[in-house]
């Protein structure tokens, strides 16, 4: 990082960079910061390529197109798999590129052993974003509050990000939620905190079920997998998990008593715009299926505390258990 912020500040560029890594913020971030040094608003002579089946031949060809009225070319190539495989071609290229043109590739995955991947970093310049320390996101966090005029104990960031996980997007976003939450307060508490995340963790488990009951396993799994990189538990996905089901099957049960969508709200303790869709996604199952589901979730539980099964298997085992 701090290689492409002091080209930037001398205006000595190579023709090459790739930016890699989990940590997705900090990659778009300096990704955007390269291609505003290299084009700032000259859209003219900046071309994206998103995606895989990027067109390498059309590439080098734009590659050796000269600028039109302008010092460089800049092709911007965001998470196209060249670099794990495809990219041997553009690799040829890069070793001796047309000097006015400037490539910035933003990936999400690559294996260092291809060639793209050597010829970048031996021409280039590589920076790879991984994840920051606790104690880097924790010195973030309170810098983004205090400029809000927000105060806020190491006590709370850490409760903070025991919720958000360690994805500085993320992170950023349930951020900018709190302070409009606290709009009126100066000081951040755990009770705010519980306010604004516990919802973004619900809303995920929601969509978790969803993808569950209409049979999208796929989805469901790569959800789960969404909330585990977000560091949160295993037991904690299954109790919310278990208390979806538990919804489905009151709001179910009562509807069929004649109950309205505000009469079920009052009884089971949500808010009367969610009823309609526990009453939706219960409607993909027999009230004994729900149940059923349910004691699965209680019985997961109890065979993971007393160390019967892995904690982050008893729920894949739910999401492809499910209906069966």
């Amino acid at each position: 990082m701090q290689t492409i912020l002091k080209q930037i500040k001398e205006n000595a560029f190579v023709n090459a960079y790739l930016l890699c890594g989990e940590e997705r913020y900090l990659k778009q971030q300096y990704t955007e910061k390269l291609r505003q040094a290299l084009a700032g608003d000259d859209d003219m002579n900046l071309t994206r390529y998103e995606g895989k089946d990027v067109p390498v031949g059309e590439v080098i060809d734009l590659a050796e197109t000269m600028p039109f009225l302008a010092e460089r070319r800049v092709i911007l190539l965001k998470d196209t798999g060249l670099f794990k495989s495809g990219g041997d071609q553009l690799a040829e290229y890069l070793s001796a590129p047309n000097e006015s043109t400037y490539f910035i590739f933003s990936e999400s995955e690559v294996d260092k052993r291809c060639k793209l991947y050597k010829t970048v970093a031996s021409k280039g310049h590589v920076a790879e974003f991984a994840t920051q320390d606790e104690n880097t996101l924790k010195r973030w966090v309170a810098q983004i509050l205090g400029k809000s005029g927000k105060k806020v104990t190491e006590n709370t960031v850490t409760y903070f990000l025991s919720k958000t996980g360690t994805d500085m997007q993320n992170i950023q976003t349930e951020t900018e939620k709190l302070i409009c939450y606290c709009l009126d307060r100066d000081v951040v508490t755990n009770a705010d905190v519980d306010a604004i995340c516990s919802t973004m963790l619900q809303d995920r488990i929601f969509d978790m079920v969803e993808a569950t009951t209409r049979h999208r396993t796929k989805e469901a799994l790569a959800l789960y997998y969404d909330l585990l990189a977000l560091k949160v538990s295993p037991l904690q996905i299954l109790a919310m998990l278990a208390r979806q089901y538990n919804l489905m099957l009151q709001a179910k049960e009562l509807r069929s008593h004649g109950l309205r969508d505000k009469e079920i709200a009052t009884k089971i303790g949500v808010p009367p715009f969610v009823v309609s869709k526990y009453i939706s996604q219960a409607s993909s199952y027999k009230a004994s299926e729900l149940r059923a589901a349910l004691e699965k979730c209680v019985q997961a539980d109890a065979d993971v505390k007393m160390g019967l099964m892995n904690d982050k298997l008893s729920v894949e085992l739910i999401i492809l258990g499910d209906r069966t």
